[in-house]
């Protein structure tokens, strides 16, 4: 059975393929169209996974999408007349978009994929966030907790998955959203809204939380978890442009200039603490309520929120849940997946087969592709059949400063680089945070990089027991504190408080890249590597052999490994 699962129309449009609830693969739509969060029809990943699982549109039993769009309809339409005048300009925008697009989505899928509409079903969102972790996870009972901006009506949302089957216990509901709370701090820190949230999450290491008082004048939060939003503080109910109102900005000042958003002031640096502190709390409650209602251990997380890393840690450290799974596209690109599973498993009555032990499901290139777009640039190159000659030249290099862009397989499914698509250093060397911010990618100099490190040896260097057995660390999604010892040791990926953002790497899922940071090791006796997407600042990761060359001879990379081939700057 074939199910091609769909999200678009809102957030990162992507799509993944299942066979027999088998996924064969996943992508953003933005690594083929080239625009960042592309969010239109993913045109291109859906050709990508039907040829990848070698079949047609013809093939297809099912087409999912993640969400219902006529209860999204419903919520726009009643919130938009509910603060008419105001909201008089979105509702008109809005009109215009579902009206004549966003309402009709099977006809635009049965159009666009020349399939039969009554292939066509649809999963609601918070089901599909779900599902996208329970149905990946390795566990056969867990708690789910979903938490993003907002579905249809849901906004968060508690649960139970057990064998085929996901039940939501309870749902929070529209305007009163932990996601659109964070996304206004966002927007008040100068970063793009469904963009920057990562960056407020790298700037709060950086500053104290001395405003959480001010920040919870904005939001009641019970001890369950729920919580209710002073919508006078807000706009983004009735406005496309604006999150935040101008009570808001009586309470904390004037808004960062996008211009300023490089600038560590410590004003907004501090602002950017007290959200993300407040955030972790609430999350903290949501998760202790979660396992007082259910007493089960293991714990699925889905939705935008559950991309905090650092809420995520401190939901290992400090609740009875001593198992988490979350799937690397934790947003809204993993609601594709989501959809096909849910269809699959709970519509359908399938039994499970399916963990997703790694991200590696995007598009990968021969050889043969790789030669061709070197030879058709002329450049010049060096090709090592020998693996361990590979390696030992990378290491080489790293040991010794240069910064290297690592371009290896297919690429991978969500928003982090997981060493197939990855920039590579020292992580030994202090410099090597400004010299990669600065020089290679051109971004903010606070943003922070993550340590690879090796799955056997990870629990030298952070506070993570038993590593082996997190799938989230695989997929770079918790921040840990490193060791009192250790962090002196690689201090170019420890944050100011001591944390790291860490990704265990595991050889049966990234052979090559595990034997580089065992070689690294073995050179250096620090088996960790700084690792950072392959992509410059406002620009998709890289895709393809051309994109990765474009991006070497843009910025300041000193060596490019395509495969089996290295390129160095002249």
């Amino acid at each position: 059975m074939l199910i091609l699962g769909i999200s678009c129309f809102y957030h990162d449009a992507a799509a993944a393929i299942l066979r027999d609830g088998q996924l064969i693969a996943a992508a953003e739509e933005e690594r083929f169209s080239r625009r960042k969060h592309d969010n239109g029809f993913p045109a291109g990943a859906v050709e990508f996974c039907l040829a990848q699982a070698g079949v047609t549109v013809g093939d297809l039993d099912w087409v999912v999408f993640y969400e219902k769009p006529f209860l999204k309809f419903e919520r726009i339409l009643m919130t938009t007349l509910q603060t008419i005048p105001r909201s008089g300009t979105v509702f008109r925008e809005a009109m215009t978009a579902w009206l004549l697009d966003k309402l009709w989505v099977k006809g635009i899928i049965s159009d666009r994929l020349r399939i039969d509409p009554k292939k066509v079903i649809f999963v609601e969102h918070h089901l599909s966030h779900a599902a996208s972790s329970f149905f990946s996870s390795p566990f056969d009972k867990a708690a789910v907790l979903t938490v993003d901006g907002v579905g249809e009506w849901t906004t968060a949302a508690l649960g139970v998955g057990e064998g085929n089957e996901i039940r939501l216990l309870k749902e929070l509901h529209f305007p009163h959203s932990l996601g659109l709370l964070y996304s206004a701090f966002t927007a008040f820190l100068g970063f793009e809204v469904n963009e920057g949230e990562y960056k407020v999450m790298g700037m709060a290491p950086y500053g104290k939380p001395r405003y959480i008082d001010k920040v919870y004048e904005l939001v009641k939060v019970e001890d369950d978890g729920s919580l209710w939003l002073d919508m006078d503080y807000f706009s983004f109910h009735y406005s496309s442009t604006r999150t935040f109102s101008g009570k808001f900005e009586e309470l904390f000042g004037t808004p960062r200039l996008p211009s300023e958003s490089g600038i560590l002031d410590t004003y907004y640096v501090d602002i950017a603490a007290s959200i993300q502190k407040v955030t972790e709390e609430i999350v903290l409650k949501m998760a202790n309520h979660l396992y007082k209602e259910t007493g089960l251990k293991k714990l699925c997380l889905a939705g935008g929120v559950a991309l905090n890393s650092v809420s995520n840690g401190r939901i290992l450290k400090e609740t009875p849940f001593d198992e988490l799974y979350i799937q690397p596209a934790a947003g809204d690109g993993g609601g594709a997946l989501g959809a096909a599973l849910y269809a699959y498993h709970s519509v359908l009555g399938q039994p499970r087969s399916f963990v997703m032990d790694h991200a590696y499901w995007g598009k990968g290139y021969t050889e043969e592709e790789v030669k061709k777009a070197l030879d058709a640039q002329g450049v010049k190159y060096e090709y090592l059949g020998d693996d361990g000659k590979l390696v030992a030249q990378v290491v080489d290099a790293l040991q010794t400063g240069k910064v290297v862009g690592w371009f290896q397989g297919r690429f991978e499914f969500g928003p982090r680089a997981l060493g197939n698509r990855s920039i590579l250093a020292d992580p030994r060397r202090a410099e090597m945070k400004d010299i990669v911010n600065g020089k290679i990618k051109f971004r903010e100099p606070f943003r922070p990089f993550a340590p690879a490190v090796l799955v056997d040896r990870a629990e030298e260097f952070y506070d993570l027991p038993q590593a082996q057995r997190h799938y989230p660390a695989r997929f770079m999604l918790y921040v840990v504190n490193a060791k009192e010892g250790k962090r002196d040791m690689v201090p170019a990926t420890t944050h100011e408080d001591g944390s790291s953002r860490l990704q265990t790497v595991l050889p049966e899922y990234s052979e090559r890249y595990y034997q580089l940071i065992h070689g690294f090791g073995q050179t250096t006796g620090v088996p960790v590597l700084l690792n950072t997407s392959f992509n410059l600042r406002g620009e998709p990761i890289v895709t393809t052999p051309e994109q990765a060359l474009s991006t070497f001879n843009r910025s300041g990379l000193d060596l490019l490994v395509l495969e089996n081939f290295v390129v160095r700057k002249a």
